[in-house]
């Protein structure tokens, strides 16, 4: 949960660097989240579970910003633009390639987007 809430304080801060470790707990809690209120969804208001419903729409709407600044972040950890989600317009290629970019490690050192994050937590541990 450490993580899902670094997330949510930064959740309009695009500038920086988001490590591995960051975005992949922030999307497991968050699709467990979603999971947990998608049945409730469906207890409340009969919505499918494969369809949105008023209480998943709101935390959607809710967690957008956050979502978005830890994916940029993410990028900029392994040296691309933020920009670079655009190529998830791209059917299918899109999706892979942006996939590929998220489980990739950290660029070691410095780079144009600031310090390597992982050197920072590993030293404050």
């Amino acid at each position: 949960m450490y993580w899902y809430f670094e997330v949510l304080k930064k959740y309009s801060d695009f500038e920086g660097r988001a490590r591995r470790k960051e975005y992949w707990m922030f999307v497991l809690i968050d699709a467990l989240i979603r999971l947990a209120l998608s049945i409730v969804d469906f207890n409340l208001f009969g919505t499918p579970m494969d369809k949105f419903g008023p209480i998943i729409a709101l935390y959607s709407i809710i967690l957008f910003l956050p979502s978005l600044a830890v994916s940029i972040r993410r990028l900029h950890d392994v040296g691309k633009s933020g920009w670079m989600l655009l190529v998830l317009l791209i059917p299918i290629i899109g999706i892979i390639w942006i996939f590929i970019l998220d489980i990739m490690d950290s660029e070691p050192d410095d780079n144009k987007y600031g310090p390597n994050p992982k050197e920072f937590y590993d030293s404050a541990i």
